[in-house]
């Protein structure tokens, strides 16, 4: 049986850096420990997956490292990021706007399906 845990970044504002250190590190953890690890940006979490955004954002003021480099630690860990689908028009996003970690787009269903008929975990930021 498949370990799994999906992390909603909906109310992690990228504006706030402070605030996306928890679920990246955990992201990154989780799939260190060996379990399959999806990240959904949703909401104003959602301006990550756009290029250019995260590599501008730090955790810490002064920090050396970016938000950008954490979602890449993480997606080298195994980690699979994805955008909500509203996103895409909401911060007038193309799939080719979306960085490279970036799974994919999935939609409403899809967080619903992997709650109600997977075997996985959530985690909501």
């Amino acid at each position: 049986m498949t370990k799994k845990l999906v992390i909603v970044m909906a109310n992690t504002d990228p504006r706030n850096g402070e605030e996306l250190g928890a679920p990246l590190f955990q992201a990154t953890v989780a799939a260190a420990m060996d379990y399959e690890v999806d990240v959904i940006c949703t909401a104003t979490a959602g301006r990550l997956m756009k290029k250019g955004v995260a590599e501008k954002l730090f955790v810490k003021e002064g920090s050396p490292k970016s938000v950008y480099d954490f979602i890449k630690d993480a997606h080298e860990a195994g980690v699979k990021f994805y955008c909500c689908s509203p996103n895409l028009d909401l911060f007038d996003m193309k799939q080719e706007d979306l960085i490279p970690e970036c799974s994919g787009v999935v939609g409403g269903a899809h967080l619903i399906e992997e709650v109600m008929e997977g075997d996985c975990k959530v985690m909501t930021y």
